[in-house]
C-alpha cells in the first residue's frame, strides 16, 4: 500500500509533535526534518487542525501542538483525512465481469481490508514507540560498529 505524501506528512507531523509534547513546533521545523516544503506541510496541518488533532498557536514562538489523544488516535484516522481507503469494486461487481475479474477484485478488496485493519490497530503512541525502538537499535549498532573499528586498529 502506498500513501499519498499528504497522509505521510500528517503521520510524520503527529509523531514529531508527540515527541515534543507540551512544546509547539513550527511548520518550518517539521518540514526541515522531513525535507518538505513549508507550504505543503501548512496545508496538511490545516486539515489536521480542522480535525481537532493539532492546534495552532500564533505569535513569536508559536507553531503547532498535538492535542489529540495519541493513545486512541490510529494511523487509519490520520490517513483517512487525506485518502479514501474504502474498497473499490474493480470491474468485479459488473454483470459482465469474468470469474477471473471477480476473483481478483475479491482478493484486492481483502488486501484493502487487511491494510485498513492494520492501520486501525496502530495508534500514534504505538507508532512513536516503534520509531523510538528503531532509533535506539540503530544507535546501538552504530556504537558497536565504531567500537569494533577502534579495537581493530593496529597499535
Amino acid at each position: 500500500m502506498r500513501l499519498q505524501i499528504s497522509a505521510q506528512l500528517a503521520i510524520f507531523a503527529a509523531l514529531e509533535l508527540t515527541t515534543h509534547e507540551g512544546r509547539q513546533l513550527s511548520v518550518a521545523e517539521i518540514g526541515e526534518k522531513y525535507g518538505v516544503s513549508s507550504h505543503h506541510l501548512a496545508k496538511v496541518m490545516h486539515v489536521m487542525g480542522r480535525a481537532g488533532l493539532v492546534r495552532s498557536i500564533r505569535g513569536a514562538g508559536g507553531g503547532y501542538q498535538f492535542v489529540g489523544n495519541a493513545r486512541r488516535i490510529t494511523l487509519l484516522e490520520v490517513v483517512q483525512l487525506f485518502e479514501d481507503l474504502s474498497s473499490v469494486e474493480q470491474n468485479a461487481g459488473t454483470a459482465d465481469a469474468t470469474p477471473e475479474e471477480q476473483t481478483l477484485g475479491q482478493v484486492l478488496n481483502e488486501i484493502d481490508d487487511i491494510a485498513r485493519a492494520t492501520l486501525g490497530s496502530i495508534t500514534i503512541a504505538t507508532m512513536r514507540k516503534l520509531v523510538d525502538r528503531r532509533e535506539i537499535g540503530t544507535r546501538k549498532r552504530l556504537k558497536a560498529g565504531s567500537s569494533r573499528r577502534r579495537n581493530s586498529l593496529p597499535v
